[in-house]
């Protein structure tokens, strides 16, 4: 019998998601502790549904506060780079209004024409002259969701790239593939009050500072601008809440929705009967089929919060000060929440996944658009697509944080 398996192996990671520990820890152990090498004190998992959506709903208790990460920042790593994912009630709520209206489910509905032009666009030239061999992240997956960004924060598009590129190399800033500068291998500590602690979060920061200027020049209708004229009990935003709001929203607004675009593929290339169903009915099962995509991708494996007070969780005593890791990736597998939680069902319903953080004032800002983009991707490619067939192997991530793939080789059979 094999013992537990180290959460914290980046390359059990790279090779897959270890979804048998998960099973064994909910059966098990729910929420059970997890020691950690110097300099890092160790964790508490939270693998089961329910678990995860009571300590989401208490911020009082489990805070945001000290990052979301397994990093253990000081006080001042953390003022210099504190995101609104960072923060609790009601500093929390208050920034959430500033873009809240911006993220509706009725403001994100006015995009569905753009996002379904963009989308063909990229398909077009994706798909043509009989191109039926290619990368699907990087002809596909990567394009969709960095412009319809680039749309609604009022990016410049000659800068497109760069901004995939710098997102990269932060999101997986523990994979030496993507990055030079890998955190738990590297000295990082002069990028230590930078994004990500890595110098590639202070170059975000300044192609950021760049376009904001051209903002404050000329304003216009987009999210960048809300931002630059928005108030926090009376006054503007500082330089350094700039700088975190426009890092994170980059790198959440594109990179996660990527991620669930291309994983989605993979699943339908391991699950042909779910995409035959798709394909014959793409109007009708493409939000359903969106759901559970995310669902079964998860894009963010986990978010951390850290203990306040002395507490109990599923009988486990928690300490004052302890790391919580809510593992989303293992709470949407769970049985008690979903029926046949391991088999793929794009008419799954109902689907209440984790995957933007349900049940606490933390769920994801872009959860309508994420789904649109989703949605409407897949619904595309279902008209145009009869089959993918993996020409190798996907490349995934050396992270336990996201669940992103580097490379996606495919061949397609056109719809007839």
């Amino acid at each position: 019998m094999t013992g537990p398996v180290d959460l914290t192996d980046l390359d059990l990671w790279a090779r897959a998601v270890p979804y048998a520990e998960f099973a064994r820890l909910r059966r098990e152990e729910p929420v059970s502790w997890h020691a950690e090498p110097a300099p890092n004190s160790g964790f508490w998992s939270v693998s089961r549904y329910a678990d995860i959506v009571a300590a989401s709903r208490d911020t009082a208790t489990f805070s945001s506060g000290r990052g979301v990460s397994f990093e253990e920042p000081t006080d001042e790593d953390m003022a210099a780079r504190r995101t609104i994912i960072d923060t609790d009630p009601p500093d929390h709520t208050k920034l959430r209004k500033i873009l809240s209206g911006s993220f509706s489910q009725r403001a994100v509905a006015v995009y569905q024409h753009f996002v379904g032009g963009l989308t063909n666009e990229v398909l077009d030239r994706a798909l043509r002259d009989g191109n039926d061999e290619f990368d699907f992240v990087d002809a596909i997956a990567k394009e969709v969701p960095i412009r319809v960004l680039a749309r609604i924060m009022g990016l410049p598009g000659s800068e497109l790239d760069r901004f995939i590129d710098l997102g990269d190399r932060l999101i997986a800033n523990t994979d030496p593939a993507v990055t030079d500068v890998v955190w738990g291998r590297d000295d990082t500590d002069a990028y230590r009050l930078y994004p990500f602690r890595s110098p590639y979060g202070k170059q975000l920061w300044d192609l950021g500072r760049e376009v904001i200027k051209e903002k404050l020049r000329e304003p216009g209708d987009d999210l960048l601008s809300t931002l630059l004229a928005a108030e926090v009990d009376g006054d503007r935003l500082t330089e350094t809440d700039l700088d975190n709001f426009f890092s994170i929203m980059v790198i959440a607004g594109n990179e996660t929705t990527r991620i669930a675009i291309a994983q989605g593929v993979l699943a339908f290339i391991g699950h042909q009967d779910q995409w035959d169903r798709l394909t014959a009915e793409p109007d009708a099962l493409a939000s359903q089929a969106a759901d559970e995509v995310i669902r079964w991708t998860c894009p963010t494996h986990f978010m951390r919060r850290t203990a306040t007070r002395d507490t109990e969780l599923a009988g486990a005593r928690i300490k004052e000060g302890d790391k919580v890791i809510l593992w989303y990736v293992s709470g949407n597998r769970d049985e008690a929440e979903f029926r046949n939680p391991d088999t793929f069902d794009v008419g799954r319903a109902p689907n209440r996944h984790l995957s933007f953080g349900r049940g606490g004032p933390h769920l994801c800002l872009g959860a309508h658009l994420a789904k649109l983009e989703v949605r409407v991707v897949l619904a595309a490619l279902a008209r145009r697509v009869a089959r993918f067939e993996l020409t190798g192997p996907p490349q995934r991530i050396r992270s336990n944080f996201t669940n992103g793939l580097r490379e996606l080789p495919v061949r397609i059979t056109r719809t007839p």
